[in-house]
């Protein structure tokens, strides 16, 4: 099937189109819309419509194909593509003629995007954005691909015009085939018996995964270069229970690369969603609200293995670059910032020397060294980035300095050029709320304070779980997904309920606020209730009150974030010990099992499956903490990186079981317990971590 669908997709990209200038007075029906990559496009001559009823029903009476373009604010092509094609009014024109035009934010319904970009993988064995698929007018579609220019863009529609008028059938055979497959391509082989592992099958997982390892620059071999955050967990947890020290060498080359490099905003702090570059050097610019959390989360545990100061300094200007650029006054945080501003890639973020020089005085010669600025540019048209080929004090010893005194020089000149850069006109911000993107940089903040203590990261962690819990949990316990300006809109997918849950459990560990975890299971028993699925230990996607696309999908795979089916997996597991409930742990279990096979032959695919592995394997201690002092005791503990530990506990019993009979008036009593078995009850953290090592 796949050879005949490339050959077919591959004849139709020829030549040649013309453009014309667009006519900016009028509007389409996207002006209605919420979505801020939405009303970008409202005001294209391509009468689009948002994904619907509205469109599909149009498409179907008036038996006209549909296209579908998905995208994202931040997107750098997706601005090209519409400056090229979606703002010229010849393209729209014919698109207006022959097609029913629908724009889908990919952040708003990931649902959508996943069916499209299934179809791309089987079409052209890619994907990225801007996604522009084309469909019968039921929606099953029939081509896609992604960046096209104008002229290939046009010559690929009045193909597919010219085919669907001459031959129709062509375009049903294929439509059915990438159907079938986009309904088959998540379906797995459930194992008929009970999987056993062992730490021998973490150990194959590293050594399948290690070739592909760069311990030169961090990451994976060759470009562009992704973060990958759950890939870098996985190594971390797996060198805490193997001492295998390529594994800690690959983990923390990655994150020195990443801190000193390109990618980093050593003005503003705060990560671009990847390097074009094999050396972290060149951002493609954009910020994501989810990389940022993440490796805030990662960046704070890396600080708790090693006390390295650099990560420290990492997560405090990048909580800095959240709190000024991305966070709402209801304490909710923005999804992205573009890449673009006054239509120049990476304008806001690059220097010329004669700028720097003009704004520093005796700090220039060292910052600019330190930075790699050169009067010639080192990227384009004679402009600098700000990325550094080494650490402080290794620069300090090589200029016969103290690294306390080029680290002062170094703040106080980047001070100077944050504040003279904002002064610039800033680049795009997606100003929507998504749930699990929130819940993800909630989950940053209750990890860097359990690693710092600091009570303002606490503050904003409690302000941002509350603002979800009132705006964003319905009373049934079901979620939405997006928030802006006041109001609430389309049904919440299995991300959103898994990293709130995921949340909440992590809050509940930082706090011992009961309230957070029984949050947390109100909503696990509705996912279980509206995402399972009969035939498989997995879940889809979609709730079954929300299920309309051609196919019900399922995310299984991980990938620049955590697939919601692993993260629910870690969520069943972790709750299941905590709660004593052991229908929860089985189902975990169960969809360990049956993701197996594939986290054996593609590890890298599947980090966090496989450090749910490890967490089987090594089955965490619940360590249980009662007394006046059990949060001052709690933080002692989580000084240090314990992947296999959950803490339970508070000022009084409480409910969970795990703590009935165990508060010691006039003490603070520690339990380490595994498996509901505690070994005897010390008083002190240092003695509770020699019994967990």
């Amino acid at each position: 099937m796949r050879f005949h669908l490339l050959l077919f997709v591959s004849c139709l990209l020829l030549t040649s189109a013309c453009a014309q200038p667009s006519d900016p007075s009028s509007t389409n029906a996207l002006i209605y819309e919420t979505s801020p990559y939405l009303l970008q496009h409202a005001y294209n001559p391509v009468n689009w419509y948002p994904w619907g009823d509205k469109a599909l029903k149009k498409a179907a009476n008036e038996e006209k194909l549909l296209i579908v373009s998905v995208g994202y604010a931040a997107c750098h092509w997706c601005h090209v593509m519409e400056h090229e094609s979606f703002e010229d009014s010849t393209v729209a024109a014919f698109m207006n003629e022959h097609f029913v035009s629908i724009k889908v934010d990919r952040e708003e319904r990931p649902d959508v995007d996943q069916i499209y970009m299934n179809a791309s993988q089987l079409l052209t064995g890619r994907g990225g954005w801007p996604l522009n698929a084309v469909a019968l007018p039921d929606g099953r579609p029939f081509f896609a691909g992604t960046y096209l220019p104008k002229d290939q863009w046009m010559q690929v529609l009045q193909k597919l015009v010219e085919t669907y008028q001459d031959d129709p059938g062509r375009l049903q055979d294929i439509a059915n085939q990438v159907t079938e497959g986009i309904q088959t391509i998540d379906q797995l082989e459930i194992p008929t018996s009970p999987t056993a592992y062992s730490q021998e099958t973490l150990d194959q997982l590293f050594q399948e995964w290690k070739p592909q390892i760069d311990f030169e620059w961090g990451g994976n071999q060759g470009a562009p270069k992704f973060p990958m955050p759950v890939n870098l967990n996985f190594l971390m947890q797996y060198h805490y229970y193997s001492g295998d020290t390529s594994a800690r060498e690959a983990v923390l080359t990655t994150l020195d690369k990443l801190a000193l490099g390109g990618i980093y905003d050593h003005l503003g702090g705060g990560f671009a969603r990847y390097a074009t570059d094999s050396q972290w050097k060149i951002p493609h610019f954009e910020k994501m609200l989810y990389d940022n959390a993440q490796l805030i989360s990662l960046y704070s545990k890396a600080y708790q293995l090693t006390g390295d100061s650099l990560y420290r300094d990492v997560v405090y200007e990048t909580v800095d670059f959240i709190e000024r650029d991305m966070t709402s006054s209801e304490g909710a945080f923005y999804s992205s910032l573009d890449a673009d501003s006054e239509g120049e890639e990476g304008k806001f973020y690059v220097w010329s020397a004669d700028e720097i020089e003009a704004t520093l005085d005796s700090t220039y010669g060292n910052f600019t060294s330190y930075f790699n600025i050169s009067k010639k540019g080192n990227w384009e048209a004679g402009k600098n980035i700000f990325y550094a080929d080494q650490r402080i004090a290794d620069f300090a010893h090589s200029i016969g300095t103290t690294p306390e005194q080029v680290r002062n020089e170094l703040q106080q000149a980047k001070s100077q050029l944050l504040k003279l850069r904002s002064e610039r006109t800033p680049p795009g911000l997606d100003d929507k709320v998504l749930t699990a993107w929130n819940a993800l940089m909630l989950n940053g903040y209750i990890d860097a304070y359990r690693t710092f203590d600091d009570p303002r990261f606490l503050q904003s962690a409690l302000t941002n779980a509350a603002f979800l819990r009132n705006k964003i949990i319905q009373s049934d316990f079901s979620l939405t997904r997006s928030y802006k300006d006041g109001d609430t809109s389309i049904p919440g997918f299995l991300d959103d309920y898994a990293f709130l849950i995921s949340a909440y459990i992590n809050l509940y560990q930082a706090t011992f606020d009961e309230n957070w975890i029984h949050t947390a299971k109100s909503l696990t028993d509705y996912v279980l209730n509206q995402f399972q699925d009969d035939k498989s230990p997995m879940l889809f996607y979609t709730a079954s009150e929300h299920a309309s696309l051609i196919a019900r999908q399922k995310e299984i795979s991980d990938n620049v974030i955590p697939s919601s089916n692993s993260v629910m997996a870690h969520n069943l597991w972790t709750l299941g010990l905590l709660l004593t409930e052991e229908t929860y742990t089985t189902k975990a279990q169960a969809m360990a099992g049956a993701i197996y096979p594939n986290v054996k032959e593609y590890p890298n695919f599947h980090a966090n499956w496989a450090s749910l592995l490890g967490n089987l394997v090594h089955e965490p201690y619940e360590v249980a903490i009662l007394g006046e002092t059990s949060q001052t005791t709690r933080h002692e503990m989580d000084k240090q990186y314990l992947p296999n530990v959950l803490f339970l506990g508070g000022t009084s019993e409480g409910s969970l079981a795990l703590l009935e009979n165990k508060l010691v008036d006039g003490q603070t009593t520690i339990y380490v317990c595994r498996n509901k078995v505690c070994k005897l009850p010390v008083t002190q953290p240092d003695a509770a971590l020699a019994q967990i090592h």
